[in-house]
């Protein structure tokens, strides 16, 4: 027995029209899940359902109550249960110092990258004890929850909130049989973080040193990771977050230099990427 067989079990995957949660999605229905998309952007719910005619998209903005009600209410009469939950949804938005963001600007990040999770966690929590247990919660949080980063500083704050959330929970829910877990990606090369633009030709020559693993991230694997996490391969594992960074962690800084040697030296001038772009 393998444990990726899904068939009868139901699955909500927020932000699952585009990038990782795509690649979820796409992973789950492969398994033979019944799975359920949130989607912001219509023209991403209407190219899923037409690909994925077994699936259902709902278009949804996970950071209004509102439409998280609704989308309740929607998984509520599909299956009366859900299986497990993917909390895909997150974004930069802002990325400049500290200093100059405003209370608005705060507001909206911590919206998407932390509130939203509590907010369709808790709506969908009734029906995660319906198939219980056995049911399962995946948060995708990021590495910057894990390490400094200058410029996102209330992303990567946001992010922590999630992992810690992630092990709060698990011990919640662990008496009903719901496990949580979270997934920490690397750079991945989705819609929202485009390689080519992030890495401009001039710096692209000696890519494979800069990852342990020898590249980016895609989002197929943050999918297998997920995947996973949600299977009985991981009925003893919860409050744990698994990082799908090709060993960049555990590098803490070190890289090889283009002769193969390994270096804490800086070998690049930037990314590409201007403060307050």
């Amino acid at each position: 027995m393998n444990g990726i067989d899904f068939t009868g079990r139901t699955v909500l995957i927020t932000g699952g029209g585009a990038g990782i949660g795509l690649a979820c999605a796409r992973a789950f229905i492969a398994a033979g899940a019944q799975v359920i998309i949130a989607e912001t952007d219509e023209t991403r719910c209407a190219k899923f359902a037409a690909t994925y005619p077994q699936a259902v998209a709902i278009r949804c903005d996970v950071t209004r109550g509102a439409d998280v009600e609704a989308l309740a209410d929607a998984v509520r009469k599909l299956d009366n249960k859900l299986d497990i939950l993917v909390n895909n949804v997150g974004h930069f938005l802002h990325s400049k110092a500290f200093e100059t963001l405003t209370d608005g600007e705060v507001d909206d990040i911590l919206d998407i990258n932390f509130r939203q999770v509590v907010r369709v966690t808790r709506a969908m929590l009734p029906l995660l004890r319906a198939a219980a247990p056995g049911s399962s919660i995946v948060n995708i949080t990021s590495i910057e929850a894990f390490r400094g980063i200058p410029h996102c500083a209330i992303y990567g704050a946001g992010k922590a909130a999630v992992t810690g959330l992630t092990q709060c929970l698990a011990l919640e829910l662990a008496p009903a049989g719901i496990r949580v877990n979270a997934i920490a990606p690397e750079t991945t090369d989705t819609p929202q973080v485009p390689l080519d633009y992030m890495i401009p030709p001039q710096n692209r020559a000696h890519m494979d040193k800069w990852i342990p693993l020898g590249r980016f991230g895609m989002p197929e694997d943050s999918a297998g990771a997920a995947l996973y996490l949600a299977s009985p391969l991981a009925a003893w594992v919860t409050g744990t977050t698994i990082h799908v960074d090709g060993g960049a962690l555990a590098a803490a800084g070190w890289m090889r230099a283009p002769d193969g040697q390994w270096t804490v030296v800086p070998m690049i001038s930037g990314n590409g990427i201007e403060l307050g772009a």
